[in-house]
């Protein structure tokens, strides 16, 4: 991960237009709601609220990289079979810090968890009020940390919205993508798929409902041009116990 050279970044920040009052950064002015400077001399964009961090030469993401000794490496994966929660991260928005909810299969930002648990379960059932996901193999797929026989898989939907299967059904939509998902410890859950280009939360349309609830949509190339009112978001880990978190998710 390259750094950007001060000049580019500088005509960068020109040409889409200057929001803050320009900084120096060595012999570039920069934009600080743009660029953070290291050492007077390298700048680094900021990304989904994140200012970009610097090693050695590269700007890097906290969410999937690590600097030691001057050496940037890639993050650990989680084992497969860790259960964690998802938060947004992004300053700017208001759900920042907010979870990623399950809700009417889908995965999004700023919900109530929907679960469900039949009565004949009695006291094993779990509280099933937070939304737990599970860890597969590195770049491999998702399911939710629930109890119900078969699970739950995670998958990317054909409009690329994150979504989960029906309890006693292994349904997953034709044109839905069920793996290129790294979760990383200490990190964020990257979606490996479609170069890279991150997630976005996209607000509530009052077409939709309106509400509190954004949706959470994997961007890429086939669909960047539709998310013009949408945000990039990191998607921040946060590892629990092993264990069921609910009986499943509806």
């Amino acid at each position: 991960m390259a750094r950007l050279p001060l000049i580019a970044a500088a005509l960068l920040a020109l040409g889409n237009g200057v929001l803050g009052v320009l900084k120096p950064c060595g012999k570039a002015q920069y934009d600080p709601t743009q660029y953070v400077c290291y050492d007077n001399q390298f700048l680094c964009p900021i990304i989904a609220g994140e200012p970009l961090s610097y090693c050695s030469g590269a700007c890097y993401s906290k969410f999937q990289y690590k600097c030691v000794n001057n050496v940037l490496g890639v993050l650990p994966g989680l084992a497969a079979g860790t259960s964690f929660t998802l938060t947004v991260s992004n300053p700017t928005l208001p759900i920042n810090g907010k979870f990623v909810t399950a809700g009417g299969l889908h995965l999004s930002l700023g919900g109530t968890t929907s679960s469900y648990c039949p009565t004949q379960v009695g006291s094993a059932c779990p509280p099933g009020n937070i939304t737990a996901i599970s860890a597969g193999s590195y770049g491999g797929g998702l399911s939710m940390a629930d109890m119900v026989p078969g699970g739950q898989q995670v998958y990317l939907d054909p409009n690329w919205n994150l979504a989960y299967t029906q309890a006693h059904s292994a349904y997953i939509p034709p044109g839905s993508t069920v793996s290129g998902f790294a979760a990383y410890a200490g990190g964020g859950l990257v979606n490996l798929n479609g170069n890279g280009w991150g997630w976005v939360g996209c607000p509530p349309t009052a077409s939709g409902g309106g509400g509190g609830v954004w949706n959470l949509v994997a961007r890429n190339s086939s669909n960047a041009a539709s998310l013009n009112n949408c945000t990039p978001v990191n998607l921040k880990i946060n590892t629990l116990p092993g264990g069921s978190y609910a009986w499943q998710y509806t």
